[in-house]
């Protein structure tokens, strides 16, 4: 019996932009597409793609056995609008 993966990672094959409040966030030629089992897809854009300046480290943290231990930001005064695998698995 064979399952499928619970995590594949699928380059995307255009630019991706995230804007927010009006403020381009995040601007990617460079973007992998997560799908994980039981979540929708989920773009990750590399860090140099992304206006850290804009951003800042809040509180939360998790951690995923399959991805790593994560660190969440804030813009503004919306709290964990993006997450960071700092050593992802």
């Amino acid at each position: 019996m064979s399952h499928a993966p619970r995590i594949e990672l699928h380059p995307v094959n255009q630019r991706v932009q995230v804007h927010v409040d009006g403020k381009l966030l995040a601007d990617s030629t460079n973007a992998l597409e997560l799908r994980e089992t039981g979540y929708p897809p989920r773009q990750y854009f590399p860090r140099e793609d992304v206006r850290m300046d804009l951003l800042t480290l809040f509180e939360t943290t998790a951690h995923c056995p399959f991805k790593g231990n994560t660190v969440y930001f804030s813009l503004g005064d919306k709290q964990d609008i993006a997450w960071s695998y700092v050593q992802p698995i």
